[in-house]
C-alpha cells in the first residue's frame, strides 16, 4: 500500500513539474508573438551635442557660428528695352552689301520701286514681296516673286538691273530688305499684297485697301 501510495505521489509530483516547464518561464507561446515594446528612444531621433549648444569635450555651451554668406536678395526684372525706330534700325543695318541672293532681289525691288519714298513706304513695298512668298498664292521664294512675269516693270527678262551701290539710297534699301525679311518692324499696311502708285488707277476688284503710305495704295 505504501509504495502505491508514494508512486502515486511521485507521479503527482512529475505532472505538476512538468506543467510548469510547460507555462512558466520565457518560452510562453503568447509572447512569441507579442511585439515590442515602443520606447522613447526608438522614435525620438538622438540630437547630436552640437545641436544642443554643448561642447563635446568640456560640456559647455558651444559658440554658434554665423553664416559668413550675404543674405540673398531679389532684384526687381528690368524694364524692357524700348523698341528701335524704324529710323534706327535702317541706319543699324545700312550697308551697300546684300547677304545673299533672296537679300540682293528684295532690296532691287525696294530701291526701283520705293527709293524716293518714306521710309515706311519702303517698308510696305518690301513687305508685299515677302508676304506674297509666303502666301501660296505666288512663287515661293523672294526672287521668285520679284522675277514673276508681268509684276515689277524695273525687271526685264528675268533679269535685275545694276543698282548704283555707293549711293545712300541703296543702302538704305538693303537695310529694308533685311528689316523685312526678319520681321525686326511692322509696316502700316498688315498682310498687304499688291500696291499700286497714286498717280494711277488701276481697274482692280475684290481687293481691300489696307493703307496708303507715301504715294503708294497698298490691298489684300
Amino acid at each position: 500500500m505504501s509504495r502505491f501510495v508514494r508512486a502515486a505521489g511521485f507521479a503527482a509530483a512529475m505532472a505538476v513539474a512538468a506543467f510548469g516547464t510547460l507555462y512558466a518561464g520565457p518560452s510562453r507561446a503568447w509572447e512569441f508573438n507579442a511585439p515590442p515594446a515602443i520606447t522613447a528612444q526608438m522614435i525620438i531621433p538622438a540630437v547630436p551635442d552640437h545641436e544642443n549648444g554643448l561642447d563635446k569635450q568640456n560640456g559647455a555651451p558651444a559658440e554658434l557660428v554665423q553664416d559668413a554668406s550675404p543674405p540673398v536678395t531679389l532684384g526687381t526684372p528690368s524694364a524692357a528695352e524700348p523698341q528701335l525706330s524704324l529710323a534706327e534700325l535702317v541706319g543699324d543695318y545700312a550697308t551697300s552689301r546684300t547677304s545673299d541672293s533672296e537679300h540682293e532681289c528684295l532690296a532691287n525691288a525696294v530701291y526701283f520701286e520705293a527709293k524716293g519714298e518714306p521710309l515706311q513706304g519702303q517698308l510696305s513695298v518690301a513687305e508685299v514681296v515677302v508676304n506674297r512668298s509666303r502666301s501660296g498664292r505666288f512663287p515661293a521664294s523672294v526672287c521668285g516673286v520679284v522675277k514673276q512675269r508681268g509684276q515689277f516693270s524695273f525687271v526685264r527678262g528675268g533679269r535685275l538691273p545694276s543698282p548704283p551701290r555707293a549711293t545712300a539710297a541703296w543702302q538704305k534699301a538693303v537695310a529694308i530688305a533685311h528689316i523685312a525679311m526678319r520681321d525686326l518692324a511692322d509696316a502700316r499696311t498688315p498682310k498687304a499684297l499688291f500696291f499700286h502708285a497714286k498717280r494711277v488707277n488701276p481697274s482692280w476688284r475684290g481687293l481691300r485697301k489696307v493703307g496708303a503710305v507715301g504715294n503708294h495704295i497698298f490691298y489684300r
